[in-house]
């Protein structure tokens, strides 16, 4: 039996834990009951939203925040790959670790497409690829 076929049938075994697994499966809920009939956050209680139509709106956004995110971590993991590539180049060429000028370029870029936080968080990714100087 499969951990899902498991958790499922021992969730049946007690509301309790029948609610839990409802929750933790993204069972619907109908104000603050789940269809299991054991009582469970609202959405609206979740989102912090004051209708079911903002909470509904807030539930989706959120998930789409989440997705963007594990792309963005994608993303920041690929550059440190990229960055160490460069790094290895460079050290071995006999040249230093760190371009400075290079880092002013793409602190630079950061900070005219974001503003003063972009620059914050250029200075975050250069660590990350890169190290503390």
């Amino acid at each position: 039996m499969t951990a899902t076929a498991t958790t499922a049938t021992t969730a049946a075994a007690t509301p309790t834990a029948a609610a839990a697994t409802a929750a933790t499966a993204g069972a619907v809920t109908t104000g603050a009951v789940t269809t299991a009939g054991t009582a469970a956050v609202s959405l609206a209680d979740r989102t912090g939203a004051r209708t079911d139509e903002a909470a509904s709106v807030i539930s989706g956004a959120r998930e789409r925040i989440d997705a963007l995110d594990d792309r963005i971590i994608g993303l920041v993991q690929e550059r440190m790959a990229v960055s160490a590539v460069v790094q290895e180049a460079r050290i071995g060429s006999g040249g230093r670790r760190v371009n400075l000028a290079r880092e002013m370029e793409i602190l630079g870029r950061y900070r005219d497409a974001l503003g003063k936080p972009g620059t914050t968080l250029a200075m975050t990714l250069l660590e990350l690829c890169r190290g503390k100087i």
